[in-house]
């Protein structure tokens, strides 16, 4: 906890104690005494024990003990473990200080090693800042916001726009999410970010072009909130009928999707939804699905209408956008709100816990990795702020700002990256919703008295729950809104305020602190904060001056700043460190002048507002006095007052969607492959196989060239127009922009009756019979021997029977190859499989009578090839990782090897020889993310073989994938898998399907998972009822297991 003034208190404490507490005579107490001493057995039993709150409450029970000795000798105690906890503080430190060297260093090598890889002269845009360069994240808010703004080419994208029907989803997860009557503060997991999310939904869905918004959450049941978090959908009307700018279809405008997904009828916080994401996923791809065809039939004359983008908030929901933007390859987009790895260096440097304590309490290290993915998977990644990108992203290894920038001089220069990408970092201050405010005349010019006369409109009732605790409720009021939390720094400004007489004689102190009803039932760290808070005020006798109002209601809030506004007061916020800072723009939006932290986005907001002060929060005195100048100058707090409101318009939610939308039709469009318009396709040769399959790999081809960044049509990328943006093409390059990004949204002529001229039976009569199965089974068994899995795939066959309705699909690390050879060692016939997940997850097969190759009976799906190719690094992947292996063989001999033979176009594979002589999963991502290079690295078959294939590519992610083509319910699927397996393991456990694991199976992969960044059970849903363990692998095990499971009959 920052700021641990009670650890002083105790001090003090001691120290008046008196002669009871010699030091001369402390070495005694604790190490000299010859006989069991209860204050050595006490000392060392809680001396490693630092918590807070278990030390408060020692505290306590010392300070209300009656014997003098008995008393001493507890302070005593207490002293010590004071110290220790300075102790382990400073232990703590020093290991984080070694951790920040190392981290510094590896970037350092990586970004030394990528430069080197893209072996061209370094233009003078790649050596550093070019002045007028459009950074992706250092833009500043003046240069940026009105060429985005610019009111004509808006006008003329908007136009353009009119006619276009856009759907986009959006996700936030965790909280409770409504669109009338907002819980906020309810607790720490319903907060701004809430707001933010719905707020944003609806004005998307005013806005011209975009015809549907979907903010996906979870659907809550629980007895202790209220129902309406139950009902599946609510629709997010317009504030106003002026706010409306289309006419809205049968499903167009707004929503919020309920999604039901983790344990029932509770409702949990978000560290524990982890293990439930992928179910989040399968349960909103089956939405996605659903809504595309609905659209379809409504706007896209009968093709689905897929999303346009897929925006995350959060670590939980930008996990999931990453899945769902896979399984559709659709582009997706990102907002942090709030980052793991910047929380987790606050945590660190209060040296309360150890990164393995942080870890178990918050999930931090899953929320980290899911953060990582969002760097891998996202287009776009928006932020409030530049300090967000400059101070937070910078942490993380997939996001660097000198190589990003040298990336995008290349790109710019029409150069290869090598297969080298980051995202677009892009600072869009949150929107606000202006409609209900109304500046009424004694709120404009301050004329108290003549209000009081009229008596027309009566007075919020907020006003007297607030103004009841003031003396002289005339003075201008200091208006705090925030959570009791520590990190809001509450607790200073209440010393600030009761410290300077001059400011507490002119003002009174209003501090609004979410709702509460008994101080005993808030969580522990909120309680301990407002109890700080009371005392203080006890403290300097500050009653009569300060009000802290109990409960009001979310809608109460506009009138909470009214009466700030109404006494000529200001709004402060003096947090350690502010993200964005949306009570400032709404406390400006009512004329409030502001006094707010330096530290974060309140650097932005008044750079653009220029509405009052920033001071130092951990500096008592510099708050006090910038108070004092903002209360005494009325001069100065009619100018920054003035300039607030006149500058506000810069944070509207208009302003905000134009933007944002902009910046969306930048983006290539992309959409299941299978469903793409294109002019080459449309009246296709008949009778001629060969041009359609070249077809289909000039599509690949074109994705490849296209998608990411390295080249697109014309010169540079997408992304170049608004490098442009300020030429005389920058209109046109715009307008094109929108048109291709809603040609793109909307699906086309369907792709697979030209697979079906490469091969009759990809989309002919076999594979269509997929989505008639009752039931597939899905092998996913990673044996500890290969030669153990024909015998697993007879006995779950067997188990079947031979009922049509049953289909089988074998999912493996094995190229396709080594799962023919396999298959005839085992005399099975491959026509018995529906499909061949093979290489991880990066190549999907069907059996085919004919051959593709010699002796080799399957086809392969080329439009998957397509799907899984976003970011893929290629060549210049492969060539790091065949340099990584050089490196390794170098100081330990040779550990690792390229396997030619088993490597295809979208996996890399190396044998390994020693697994525990190369480094972890972890290390090897990290190594190839700080490079700027995006995929999925997989240690298989028990640590002998390393498989590198797309970042969004798996062995789930493929059932997905034939999900959406094929139409296979994924609720119908089983997968079969044992009890541990390859380093992808987990993504095969989670989901709305059902698994059933072997007992004893695959327990030699476990050295593959002892040097993870989290356990498993942080990810794996274990008490779920879809996973069910079978006692043993034979027939009947199976059978029960799948009798248990409601799949046949017992």
């Amino acid at each position: 906890m920052a700021g641990n003034d009670w650890i002083n208190s105790y001090l003090e404490a001691i120290l008046d104690v008196g002669p009871g507490i010699d030091v001369a005579k402390s070495s005694l107490l604790l190490r000299e005494r010859g006989h069991f001493s209860p204050t050595r057995y006490f000392v060392e039993e809680v001396i490693t024990g630092f918590d807070e709150t278990d030390l408060h409450r020692s505290w306590v029970r010392a300070a209300a003990t009656r014997g003098p000795k008995e008393r001493n000798t507890r302070l005593e105690n207490m002293c010590w473990r004071i110290w220790n906890l300075a102790r382990k503080k400073k232990q703590l430190e020093g290991e984080e200080a070694q951790r920040k060297v190392k981290c510094r260093l590896e970037r350092e090598r990586g970004r030394k090693e990528a430069t080197a890889d893209m072996s061209e002269d370094l233009s003078e845009g790649e050596k550093g800042d070019i002045p007028g360069d459009v950074s992706a994240h250092g833009d500043s808010m003046r240069e940026r916001m009105p060429r985005i703004s610019s009111v004509d080419m808006m006008e003329d994208w908007a136009n353009q726009l009119k006619e276009k029907k856009l759907y986009i989803v959006l996700i936030s997860l965790h909280g409770l999410i409504r669109g009338e009557n907002m819980e906020l503060g309810r607790d720490s997991d319903t907060g701004g970010q809430v707001k933010y999310v719905v707020e944003l939904a609806r004005a998307l869905g005013t806005m011209p072009g975009v015809y549907r918004v979907d903010l996906l959450t979870r659907q809550v049941s629980a007895p202790d909130v209220d129902w309406s978090y139950a009902e599946p959908t609510e629709m997010l009307g317009p504030r106003t009928t002026e706010n409306s700018m289309q006419d809205l279809g049968e499903s167009g405008g707004a929503y919020i999707i309920r999604i039901p997904f983790g344990p029932k009828d509770k409702y949990i916080p978000k560290e524990l939804l982890w293990p439930h994401i992928p179910e989040f996923v399968d349960c909103a791809l089956s939405h996605i699905r659903q809504m595309s065809k609905v659209l379809g039939e409504q706007i896209g004359g009968g093709q689905p209408v897929w999303p346009v983008a897929i925006h995350g908030h959060y670590a939980d929901a930008g996990d999931s956008a990453a899945l769902l933007s896979g399984a559709l390859n659709v582009p997706m987009l990102f907002t942090g709100h709030s980052l793991g790895r910047d929380k987790l260096e606050q945590l660190m440097k209060q040296g309360r816990q150890s990164r393995d304590e942080i870890n178990t309490t918050y999930k931090i290290m899953r929320r980290i990795e899911a953060e990582e993915l969002s760097l891998d998977a996202s287009e776009i990644v928006i932020t409030s702020t530049r300090q967000e990108i400059e101070e937070q992203w910078r942490l993380y290894d997939g996001f660097d700002p000198i190589l990003e920038r040298k990336l995008r001089a290349r790109i710019r220069r029409g150069v290869s990256c090598h297969g080298r990408f980051m995202p677009r970092m892009v600072v869009i201050p949150p929107g606000m919703e202006f409609h209900h405010i109304v500046l009424h005349d004694g709120d404009m010019d301050g004329d108290t008295e003549r209000n009081e006369e009229d008596t027309t409109s009566p007075d919020p009732p907020i006003w007297s729950e607030i103004m009841r605790f003031f003396s002289n409720p005339r003075k201008p009021m200091i208006l705090a809104l925030a959570r009791p939390d520590p990190k809001k720094n509450i607790t200073t400004l209440v010393k600030a305020f009761g410290e300077c007489r001059p400011l507490r004689e002119l003002a009174n102190l209003t501090l609004v602190m979410g709702n509460r009803d008994n101080i005993d039932e808030m969580s522990g760290t909120n309680a301990s904060v407002l109890l700080s808070i009371l005392k203080l005020i006890d403290k300097y006798d500050l009653y009569g001056q300060v009000a802290y109002p109990k409960h009001h209601k979310q809608r109460e809030v506009p009138d909470i700043y009214r009466l700030a506004a109404r006494t000529k007061g200001v709004f402060i916020n003096p947090a350690f460190i502010e993200p964005f800072g949306l009570t400032l723009i709404e406390a400006a939006a009512h004329g409030l002048p502001i006094v707010a932290t330096k530290n974060g986005g309140p650097v932005d907001i008044h750079r653009v507002l220029d509405n009052g002060l920033l001071v130092d929060p951990h500096d008592q005195q510099s708050i006090a006095d910038a108070l004092l100048k903002l209360v005494s100058d009325k001069q100065l707090w009619a100018r920054c007052r003035q300039n607030g409101l006149k500058n506000i318009h810069l944070f509207s939610w208009p302003e905000h969607c134009k933007t944002y939308l902009s910046r969306i039709a930048m983006c290539k469009p992309r959409q299941p492959q299978w469903q793409r318009r294109d002019v080459a396709f449309e009246n296709p040769e008949p009778n001629s196989p060969g041009d359609s399959l070249r077809d289909i790999q000039d599509l690949s081809l074109n994705l490849k060239l296209s998608l990411d960044g390295e080249k697109s049509e014309g010169n540079g990328t997408i992304d170049n127009s608004l490098d442009v943006e300020d030429s005389a093409d920058g209109k046109s390059i715009l307008e094109n922009a929108v048109l291709k990004l809603s040609k793109g949204a909307i699906g086309g002529a369907e792709k697979a009756s030209l697979m079906e001229k490469a091969d009759p039976n990809v989309g002919g009569s076999r594979f269509p019979g997929m989505m008639m199965r009752k039931n597939i089974f899905v092998i996913a068994v990673d044996c500890d021997s290969i030669s153990d899995i024909p015998k697993i795939i007879r006995t779950i066959k067997e188990a079947a029977g031979k009922a049509n309705h049953v289909g089988f699909i074998l999912s493996t690390s094995l190229s396709i190859s080594d799962v023919h050879t396999l298959l005839i060692s085992g005399s099975i016939s491959p026509l018995d499989f529906d499909a061949f997940i093979c290489n991880s997850g990066s190549d999907l097969y069907y059996p085919s009578p004919s051959s593709e190759g010699p002796g080799l009976p399957f086809t392969a799906d080329l439009d998957y090839q397509s799907h899984i190719e976003y970011r893929w690094g290629g060549e210049g992947l492969r060539k790091t990782l065949v340099r990584w292996a050089a490196s390794v063989n170098e100081k330990k001999g040779q550990i690792v090897t390229e396997d030619e033979s088993r490597s295809t176009a979208h996996c890399y594979a190396f044998k390994v020889k020693d697994l525990e002589l190369v480094p972890p999963v972890k290390e090897l991502r990290k190594l190839m993310r700080i490079q700027a290079l995006r995929c999925h690295v997989i240690y298989c078959q028990n640590g002998t073989t390393l498989n590198v294939i797309p970042v969004l590519a798996s062995r789930a992610q493929a059932l997905r994938y034939l999900y959406i083509r094929w139409g296979m319910e994924l609720s119908n699927v089983i997968v079969f898998a044992g009890e541990c397996g390859d380093t992808d393991y987990e993504g095969l456990l989670g989901g709305v399907h059902k698994t059933v694991i072997f007992k004893g199976i695959g327990n030699s992969a476990l050295k593959l998972h002892s040097n993870r960044s989290f356990p498993l059970e942080h990810v794996l849903p274990f008490d779920s009822p879809n996973i069910l363990q079978a006692e043993g692998c034979s027939c009947e095990d199976v059978r029960a297991s799948l009798g248990k499971l409601g799949v046949i009959k017992e």
